[in-house]
Parts: C-alpha cells; structure tokens; sequence
C-alpha cells in the first residue's frame, strides 16, 4: 500500500477557538464574523471539550424567544460528543472516516490536545494531489 501523507499535513492548523465560559453572544458574532459554521471549544490546557456550530448558536437564539432573555456560556450549548481524528491518521483513512459519517469536518488531536482541524475539502485536495 502506498505511503499516504497524514492529516497532521493537510489540515487547518489556524483555527477559532473558544472557551466553555466564554459568552455565547460573543461566541455566536465570532463565528458569524469569521463565516465558520462551528468552531472547537477548549479548555485552559488545550484540551478539547467540545464544539460550538451555529446550530448549537440557534438553540441558544430559540431558547432566548421563548424566555425574552438571551445569554449564557458556550458550555451550557456546545456539543460534548465530539467525534476526532488523530493527527497520524493517513488520508485515505481519514476520508473513510468522512464517508462514515455526516461531519463536514473533524477536529485533529495529538495525544488529547486539539492541534488542528480537517475538512472534507483538506482530504479531497490532498487525495486529488497524488493522481494529478
């Protein structure tokens, strides 16, 4: 089998991040500002805890009609089950692990610390890069 590059090499290493006890009002116009649709959400240490999308921002804006009061922490609308890739996973698994599932992108983890992001878009250009 080939020797594959790995996803360590092809993803998104300048990321937003947030913080569980940041404000999700100031959480929801950075990704908004950035044009992200979600953006991983870690702790002190580096470690991930979760991911922040602007689906989860919806719930937060939905919650704040109903009760005519808009606030809270990242914490209380992230999503805490967090499907990763290693950061030495090759391509081609990694491409596997899309088709698998309906994540357009995964956070990319070294030993628990989040040290980057990959896309759909990373796997393809990186897979189309060794046929052409």
């Amino acid at each position: 089998m080939k020797n594959f590059p790995m996803v360590r090499n092809c993803m998104a290493t300048d990321l937003i991040t947030l913080s569980p006890d940041a404000e999700i009002t100031l959480a929801m116009t950075a990704l908004l500002d950035a044009k992200i649709s979600g953006a991983p959400v870690v702790d002190k240490r580096g470690l991930l805890v979760g991911v922040l999308s602007k689906k989860d921002c919806l719930k937060a804006a939905l919650n704040a009609s109903y009760y005519q009061e808009w606030g809270g922490a990242v914490a209380d609308y992230m999503s805490i089950q967090v499907k990763t890739l290693d950061g030495d996973l090759n391509i081609v698994q990694a491409a596997e692990a899309f088709l698998a599932s309906p994540y357009r992108r995964f956070p990319v983890l070294d030993k628990g610390i989040l040290i980057g992001q990959v896309s759909r878009c990373d796997i393809l250009k990186a897979l189309s890069e060794l046929w052409v």
